[in-house]
């Protein structure tokens, strides 16, 4: 871990400019627009706090909320970091090619929860991913699972808690290292009141306090460069401006310079190993659909998110390419100059210039809203595992409810403390996506190929189950030490696409020798974890006939495709 006491290498002398040169010109407005959403955020924790009794209320809001309200939380959950910073930077950086992150990378993967595995996850009655691993494979591929995931979550709420001290940063103009910790307690307070009930309303209340902030930005933003007409023109005089104009074949995005090897590396890179193994099996996200109802409401939840998760962009990646044009720092940056401004900065950049008193208010409460958003939900998601799959499963068995309700808070503070210190590890990377891509090839990409082999397979063995996960993941460090050495390189994100796709290959391969020689589970064991042995009336409630068209997940899956390719055809 890197001290807190060493700055990030962007944050050398020409950053510090740039930080100064960034310092918003708040208004007391802005600044009383600021306080009374932090005094709503801590208000819901406060009442959430008065519903929790135990620890699966704690964990899992007493698995009691509607999916309406568990829709717009995984997407809010999603809402921090990598869409808000991450993606505005990628908008900056290689243009409507980063579109390709939400209609490939994000809804078909979304829709494929919904339809597919949600059933299997909430009919089992888990309470986490990892648990559902260990009840098909044995303790060997869970502890691993367990283990990877939570050192991802800390690592991951080290990106939001970075950004979030950032904005503190610009704002108040405090230390870095006291705008982080600041952050810190602040979301910290909410979470340790009303566990996942006080994440998920507040997620409800961040979504719609992002979209407020980003729409505006993006509306006069786009006036200021003379509206869609002007941002074309002058996209198009870019030296690249054709490929920053259309999504495919994103060759600046993927590294690969063929166009054929291009839209391969996105649709099976991003497309399949990334997306798949990010949104079907992280926990983070299917946390908020286990919080619902019936088998039902655990389905429609990411299948409501995918609708707006298809229109996010339009405000997300287009402030960056505007940012681009618009701001000099930034356009400096994009032609190979050194003013020591970041992508990671475009939109504050954005904010700063075109963003009038009041809505630069609105503005700095939604990016606030972002990543406490994201932090949030990895810091939720990182106590339930750490709680029942680590400290429950090989540490203490059998005590009272109350003790694992006080383990969640106790490593809800823990967490948020070790996120402190991840924070300035995030910092060090100038496009906060590279570092993401990595994270997920490493921990997502093997973790989906164990765990689309074993719900479809069920001659795969727990023995299998382990080794895949372990092998693949050494053999995503590798591709990505060989990139950093110099043995191999791609520009944009295209390492992290092939070391996904080399890790889901050797885990699959591995997975499947491996069970050749090794003894599986009687298929008795195999009932709700395995496609082939489980009755189909465990997938579904008994009253999902008699729902109507809106609350039938397949259907609303169906639509939100439809809309989806029509999105890829005429925009991209």
């Amino acid at each position: 871990m890197q001290p807190v006491a060493l700055l990030p290498r962007h944050l050398d002398s020409a950053a510090v400019v740039a930080s100064d040169q960034l310092r918003l010109d708040a208004a007391p407005v802005d600044y009383a627009l600021v306080a009374v959403y932090f005094v709503f955020v801590l208000g819901i924790g406060l009442m959430a706090r008065a519903r929790v009794s135990s620890s699966i209320d704690f964990f899992l809001s007493g698995r009691s909320l509607p999916a309406w309200v568990t829709g717009l939380a995984f997407i809010s959950a999603n809402l921090g970091a990598v869409e808000i910073m991450g993606m505005s930077a990628n908008g900056a950086e290689y243009g409507l090619p980063t579109m390709h992150y939400f209609w490939i990378g994000a809804v078909p993967a979304m829709l494929f929860l919904g339809v597919v595995m949600m059933p299997f996850y909430y009919g089992s009655k888990v309470r986490s991913v990892p648990e559902f691993m260990r009840r098909r494979f044995g303790t060997g591929a869970h502890l691993v699972n367990a283990l990877s995931f939570a050192v991802a979550q800390v690592l991951i709420a080290g990106v939001n808690l970075y950004l979030l001290g950032s904005i503190v940063n610009v704002l108040l103009g405090w230390p870095l290292w006291l705008s982080v910790i600041v952050a810190a307690l602040i979301v910290l307070s909410y979470i340790t009141l009303g566990g996942l009930s006080a994440a998920i309303y507040n997620e409800v209340l961040q979504f719609f306090v992002i979209v407020a902030a980003l729409l505006p930005l993006t509306l006069v933003g786009l006036h200021r460069i003379g509206g869609v007409g002007g941002l074309k023109d002058k996209v198009s005089a870019l030296s690249d401006g054709s490929q920053q104009l259309h999504s495919w074949p994103g060759n600046e995005l993927s590294g690969f310079t063929d166009n054929f090897l291009s839209v391969l590396g996105i649709v099976l890179g991003l497309g399949f190993v990334l997306s798949f193994g990010y949104w079907t099996t992280n926990f983070v996200e299917v946390q908020r659909a286990l919080a619902t109802h019936s088998i039902s409401a655990a389905r429609r939840t990411p299948i409501i998110g995918a609708f707006p998760k298809m229109f996010i962009p339009f405000i997300v990646v287009v402030p960056g390419m505007v940012s681009a044009l618009l701001i000099p720092q930034i356009k400096d940056l994009k032609s190979g100059g050194s003013t020591g401004a970041t992508y990671n900065q475009a939109l504050l950049y954005l904010m700063k210039e075109v963003l009038p008193n009041g809505l630069l208010g609105v503005g700095l409460a939604g990016l606030l809203a972002a990543f406490m958003a994201g932090m949030a939900a990895n810091i939720s998601a990182f106590n339930t595992v750490f709680s029942y799959d680590l400290w429950e499963q090989y540490v203490k068995k059998h005590e009272p409810d109350g003790y694992y309700l006080t383990v969640g808070r106790l490593a809800t503070i823990g967490a948020t403390a070790v996120a402190v210190g991840t924070a300035f590890i995030a910092g060090s990377f100038s496009n906060m996506m590279d570092y993401l891509q990595t994270l997920f090839s490493f921990f997502n990409a093997p973790l989906f190929a164990t765990f689309i082999l074993g719900m479809f397979w069920k001659r795969m063995t727990a023995t299998a189950g382990w080794v895949g996960l372990v092998f693949g993941t050494l053999c995503a460090v590798v591709v990505f030490v060989m990139d950093k050495s110099g043995v191999i390189h791609l520009s944009g994100q295209g390492s992290s696409f092939v070391a996904a796709g080399v890790a889901f290959v050797v885990d699959i391969v591995l997975s499947v020798v491996v069970s050749l020689v090794t003894t599986p589970k009687p298929a008795a064991e195999l009932v709700g974890l395995v496609y082939s042995e489980t009755p189909k009336n465990r997938l579904t409630d008994a009253d999902s006939a008699d729902l109507p068209w809106y609350q039938r997940p397949v259907l609303l899956a169906g639509i939100g495709l439809v809309i989806v390719i029509a999105l890829n055809v005429f925009v991209g």
